[in-house]
């Protein structure tokens, strides 16, 4: 029997990065309110009393980003000035252009926004076809902003990370090997009650029992103390936590960040396709896990190369995968937006805990609406 280990994170909303990435999607949602044509590559960078807005956009609407910054940064939950960053009393600093006219000429004709390889990926070890670590990593982080917000305790603030470590057995689940909880709080709390109240507040409430045994390692806090937190206690970054976005790490990664960028970058676009395709070919049967990468040129529509990889578990060949891909899915840039449906404000509540494996309306990659297309075409493969 093969055993291995493998261990993915995941942070709350209230992380740096993805207080960065959620106010960079914010402020694409308005701008998608307003005009479903808008061009935006929007960043932003967040540390102790600033955010700083910038990037590339060309829209027929006008939005005011401070307000949407400091509404961001309250919904999230950082209110007092005694975290270092608050809402009402932070800087708001912007510095926005429109998007390059040479990028543009590629764009308008329908090509891809960028050159770039995206990846897609479902398993059916889960039932949302998605790899169980980057799950229950996701899980554990929502949960412990649920108990801050719900007030079950009075202590949290809104920083936040987690990580969990499966092993697997001949590539199958078996148990959980370590979670990590580490949870933002105030001054004056001891160590023993935060322990005490995450391990029954957030981490029993989400981790089905018969995945632990007396090996199962269980660190909160594991550093004694975690009061200094948020942007305070690190500079946040649009676009710095990929890997969670994704799967965990499982597959390969473009680099491409998602957040902040309109569906004619290929960078988001591409890789919510990828997983829509993988996750069809998934749940018709044709193979226990999927792998996809997808790559383009910029100003050019089709992808310049598709490659499948079933890791072993494939019913049929990897080129018969491909065919039944390009018969049943538009792989380019329209008809990426147009079948997933991308022009519209749907993209803040993607920044925070995954953008893949959710029910969540709107997230019309999730769907499996091609199913019986893609069973009657593998038919004749």
């Amino acid at each position: 029997m093969k055993r291995h280990l493998f261990t993915s994170e995941s942070v709350t909303e209230g992380h740096p990065d993805k207080i960065a990435d959620q106010i960079s999607d914010a402020v694409l949602d308005a701008i998608y309110d307003k005009d479903p044509n808008g061009r935006v590559a929007c960043e932003t960078l967040v540390t102790t009393g600033l955010a700083f807005v910038a990037g590339e956009i060309t829209t027929s609407c006008y939005i005011e980003i401070p307000q949407i910054v400091r509404d961001t940064i309250h919904r999230i939950g950082y209110v007092e000035p005694e975290h270092g960053f608050a809402h009402k009393t932070c800087g708001v600093m912007t510095a926005i252009q429109a998007q390059s006219p040479d990028i543009a000429l590629g764009v308008d004709k329908g090509g891809a926004g960028d050159q770039g390889m995206m990846f897609g990926y479902a398993t059916n070890e889960t039932p949302e076809l998605m790899p169980l670590p980057i799950m229950l990593a996701h899980r554990l982080a929502r949960r412990l902003s649920e108990v801050r917000k719900q007030r079950l305790v009075d202590y949290l603030r809104p920083d936040g990370k987690t990580q969990v470590t499966v092993e697997y057995h001949d590539g199958r689940v078996a148990r959980l090997e370590a979670i990590v909880v580490s949870a933002h709080h105030k001054s004056g709390v001891s160590l023993s009650r935060i322990r005490s109240d995450m391990k029954r507040l957030v981490i029993e409430p989400i981790v089905p029992k018969h995945w632990l045994d007396r090996r199962t390692k269980i660190f909160v806090n594991p550093t004694g103390r975690f009061e200094v937190g948020g942007p305070m206690g690190d500079t946040g970054l649009t676009g710095r936590k990929i890997i969670m976005d994704t799967y965990g790490g499982v597959i390969g990664h473009g680099g491409g960040a998602f957040s902040g960028k309109d569906p004619t970058k290929v960078d988001r676009s591409a890789a919510y396709m990828a997983r829509y395709v993988a996750k069809h070919l998934v749940a018709a049967g044709l193979a226990e896990q999927c792998e996809i990468e997808l790559a383009y040129a910029i100003g050019v529509a089709e992808p310049v190369s598709i490659m499948v990889d079933t890791h072993g578990t494939g019913k049929l060949s990897e080129q018969s995968v491909i065919k039944i891909i390009r018969e049943v899915f538009d792989l380019t840039p329209n008809g990426i937006i147009r079948t997933l449906k991308l022009r519209r404000p749907i993209y803040l509540k993607t920044a925070a805990y995954g953008h893949f494996g959710r029910p969540d309306e709107g997230f019309t990659w999730e769907e499996l609406d091609r199913l019986s297309e893609v069973k009657r075409v593998a038919r004749r493969h």
